[in-house]
C-alpha cells in the first residue's frame, strides 16, 4: 500500500489488481476497504478484480464466481472509482472501459484484445470528459 502511494506521488501510472479467492478475500467488507483505499490515493487508478482458478497448491477451492466479481466491481464504482474491471472472464462485459461522466462505452475488449477504441485526444467523444491513462 505504501508503494502504491509512493508511485502515485512520483507521477507513475498505477493500476491495482486483486485476485479474488473464494472464502479467503471475497467479502463485501474487504472489497469496500480496497476500493476506499484506492480512492484515497486517486479515483483515476484502475482496479482489476480477477477471477481465481484452482491451481498448484490451492486446488481445494472453486473458481471465483462471476457474480462475486460483479459485486466487487459494483462496490468499486459505488465508492467512486472511475475504472473498475473484471479480469480473467473474457466476454462478460466487465472488461470494457466506460466514461465515468456519461457512461459511454469507450473501449470494447475481449480478453486482452481491443475491439474498439472511441477515445480521441484523451477525451470521451460523447461528453468531452478527460479520460485518464497512458495513450
Amino acid at each position: 500500500m505504501d508503494a502504491i502511494k509512493l508511485y502515485k506521488s512520483l507521477g507513475a501510472w498505477v493500476e491495482v489488481t486483486t485476485l479474488v479467492i473464494p472464502t479467503l478475500n471475497d467479502t463485501e467488507e474487504e472489497f469496500r476497504g480496497i476500493a476506499e483505499f484506492i480512492k484515497s490515493v486517486g479515483v483515476d487508478i484502475p482496479w482489476h478484480i480477477s477471477q481465481f482458478y484452482p491451481a498448484y497448491k490451492l486446488t481445494n477451492l472453486p473458481p471465483t464466481p462471476v457474480t462475486t466479481l460483479r459485486e466487487a466491481r459494483g462496490i468499486g464504482l459505488d465508492v467512486g472509482l472511475r475504472y473498475v474491471y473484471e479480469g480473467n472472464v473474457p466476454g462478460e462485459g466487465g472488461e470494457n472501459t466506460y466514461c465515468y461522466r456519461c457512461g459511454e462505452l469507450l473501449i470494447r475488449r475481449y480478453g486482452f484484445q481491443i475491439l474498439e477504441n472511441k477515445i480521441r485526444d484523451s477525451r470521451c467523444p460523447s461528453c468531452g470528459a478527460r479520460i485518464d491513462g497512458i495513450l
